[in-house]
């Protein structure tokens, strides 16, 4: 093995009962869910654990993906691991800056809930967005630039997968000129907003007032970031990052490209579901993919240690 990596997923692989193994079988996972919801002052553990509808409103989505990729990347670190390299997709970035030791676990939930309450409170009446499948991103962006309206690129995910933002109509008109432009499908999401669009920035620019107020760590272990898809080697970086994400593309096929460049041979998914390790193979089928979703999952590691 050359180099490791631990990767954290965003919105949209949480469920009810995600992480209930872990917080049963360990201890520590059971506290750090009892830290989330101390620091957001919500019910953290019926959130994810108990039949509810907010798990899937950003507002409280945020913060019950987060402490349970925290659980899960506890579990995993007491296996001995540590990785050369962590990034997460957009939320998940969180995940990475716990795992790189860029801020601690109780300051990262406080923004987080933050973070959540001010996309969700952005959310402009009119936004939404659209995954566009079997495209190159060169195409799409040039259609965006050329649409009237607010569009753009929210997230490059991996090759014949990137999802654009905005404002309905100018989506929807994008999304018919890409689909004669040679798009195999262009499918509208089930999402509440335009996430990663410059409707969110009003969102970042109050999630800047709390990071503002927010230590910041020495960076222990090297992160790659959303924004620029590249590593992040000065801590005086990381809130104004962090800040512009909201209403950044998210260029998650480049961050592993940058990895795999590097010599990552190795990803460890900490989280549920099973979204970036689908990601990775249409990035690379070569690299080794290890997802830790389940507690028994953990014995996928002990050939890494």
């Amino acid at each position: 093995m050359n180099k490791l990596a631990f990767i954290f997923p965003g919105q949209g692989a949480q469920y009810v009962g995600m992480g209930k193994d872990f917080y049963d079988a360990d201890e520590t996972c059971k506290e750090i869910y009892k830290a989330a919801s101390k620091a957001s002052g919500l019910d953290v553990e019926s959130l994810c654990f108990t039949e509810n509808e907010e798990i899937n409103i950003t507002e409280y989505t945020q913060i019950a993906m987060l402490a349970t990729e925290v659980a899960m990347l506890s579990a995993v670190q007491k296996k001995g691991l540590v990785p050369d390299v962590t990034a997460g997709l957009s939320l998940g970035e969180y995940g990475a800056l716990v795992a790189s030791g860029v801020m601690s676990m109780e300051d990262v939930f406080k923004v987080v809930r933050k973070r959540g309450i001010y996309m969700q409170e952005a959310v402009p009446t009119g936004g939404g967005m659209t995954a566009v499948l079997g495209l190159d991103a060169e195409t799409i962006e040039k259609i965006c630039e050329e649409t009237p309206g607010q569009v753009s690129i929210a997230n490059y995910n991996c090759p014949g997968q990137i999802v654009i933002t905005g404002e309905v109509n100018a989506v929807a008109a994008a999304a018919a000129k890409l689909s004669e432009a040679g798009a195999k499908r262009c499918l509208p999401l089930k999402v509440s907003g335009p996430f990663h669009s410059e409707m969110l920035a009003g969102a970042g620019e109050k999630l800047g007032q709390v990071l503002a107020e927010t230590t910041v760590n020495e960076i222990k272990i090297p992160y790659i970031t959303n924004v620029t898809a590249d590593y992040v080697t000065d801590a005086s970086q990381v809130k104004d990052l962090l800040q512009k994400q909201v209403s950044n593309s998210v260029r998650w096929q480049q961050t592993i490209e940058k990895m795999l460049a590097d010599g990552v041979d190795t990803f460890v998914e900490i989280g549920p579901g099973k979204t970036l390790s689908g990601f990775m193979k249409k990035i690379c089928k070569e690299a080794t993919v290890l997802n830790i979703e389940k507690v028994e999952d953990l014995a996928k590691l002990d050939e890494l240690v």
